[in-house]
């Protein structure tokens, strides 16, 4: 599928604004991807949606500045010296007369092209963070972890799995009155998922990383699939330094497909034996033996200790993270727990040595 430009219109007249929205999505090489009612709402668009061009009354032309590189085409249903002086102060690349004009406003905005995408220009590593054994806190380990990398100035989106539940989203904190988009959103383009569209969907965290919300209800847990999480994290790892997929415990088609997309996965043990041997199981099903590491998650004093791993598994953990009493309290908040004490520092300690190993 090929790229169109993407436009922002800013105009008085909503009816004209609907006539030009719908006039340049049927030319085929325009997408008007948000509108604006006055210049603070401009500037908000342009500030979120960074579109390729901006189609704005004269009396809403922003600075050239304020633009952050967009094409700027003025428009107005009546022309005069003002605004026409506007629209040239503005750094206009043309001034049309709706509807007069309108086939002139093609020819320009066929003109426009967004930014190539390169397959290969950026192609962040993909951390799975799985747990075999409910409750081995995967939920916790993967969004603690995605903050971390934040913390340490590397971009970061998480990428919820679960399509069922999404207990990602409560344990980040999405409120649940808040209409957010999810990866079901995506689902009308296919395969044809870009970075572009992804960066749309993207729920961001106030500590830095991005989320890739779940659905969480019964109708996506039929028609979202494996395939189309493949497209979105091929989409996802070109806009970050690393993703972090938040894999739910049931191998199914989804699930094996996180497993499958990733370079490395962090299989989160609990000090117990059935989480050491569904961990074992679970590996051997996934056929994930070569791309494994181990992170002992709830620490603490019992007959099985981090050292029991390397015995089981062969190799240490590469992370052992205490047990806190605050978890239960923060997730029920939607609180992540702060970096510091000894949880943050054995999870920072987790995400410099992926970072090394990626």
């Amino acid at each position: 599928m090929e790229e169109v430009a993407r436009f922002v219109l800013a105009l008085e007249q909503p009816e004209v604004a609907e006539e030009v929205m719908h006039f340049l999505d049927r030319t085929g090489h325009a997408r008007v991807v948000g509108s604006a009612s006055d210049e603070r709402q401009l500037l908000e668009a342009i500030r979120q949606l960074e579109p390729d061009a901006v189609v704005a009354a004269p009396t809403f032309i922003p600075s050239r500045e304020e633009l952050n590189g967009a094409s700027l085409f003025a428009l107005d249903t009546t022309q005069s010296v003002a605004t026409l002086r506007r629209a040239i102060r503005g750094g206009a690349a043309g001034f049309y007369l709706w509807p007069a004009e309108r086939e002139e406003l093609a020819i320009a905005a066929a003109r426009i092209r967004p930014p190539i995408e390169h397959e290969m220009d950026k192609r962040a590593p993909v951390i799975a963070v799985y747990g075999p054994r409910g409750g081995a806190g995967t939920t916790f380990v993967a969004t603690h972890l995605a903050a971390a990398f934040a913390r340490r100035g590397r971009s970061c989106v998480l990428v919820d799995l679960d399509v069922v539940f999404a207990d990602a989203s409560a344990a980040v904190g999405v409120p649940i009155d808040e209409p957010v988009r999810t990866v079901a959103d995506l689902l009308p383009l296919g395969d044809e998922v870009s970075a572009r569209h992804v960066n749309e969907v993207v729920w961001r965290h106030q500590q830095g990383f991005g989320v890739l919300l779940a659905p969480g209800d019964e109708v996506a847990a039929v028609t979202v699939r494996g395939h189309h999480y493949r497209a979105a994290v091929a989409a996802v790892r070109k806009t970050c330094d690393v993703v972090v997929l938040h894999v739910p415990r049931a191998l199914d088609e989804i699930a094996r497909t996180g497993l499958e997309l990733s370079d490395r996965v962090l299989v989160v043990l609990g000090l117990d034996v059935l989480s050491f041997r569904d961990a074992r199981r679970a590996i051997t099903v996934a056929g994930i033996e070569e791309r494994c590491a181990f992170v002992v998650n709830r620490a603490r004093r019992s007959e099985i200790a981090p050292s029991d791993v390397e015995r089981v598994f062969g190799v240490p953990p590469i992370a052992v993270i205490p047990a806190a009493a605050g978890v239960p309290e923060a997730q029920d908040h939607g609180q992540l727990l702060p970096l510091r004490g000894r949880v943050g520092r054995a999870i920072d300690r987790l995400a410099r040595r992926v970072t090394e190993d990626a």
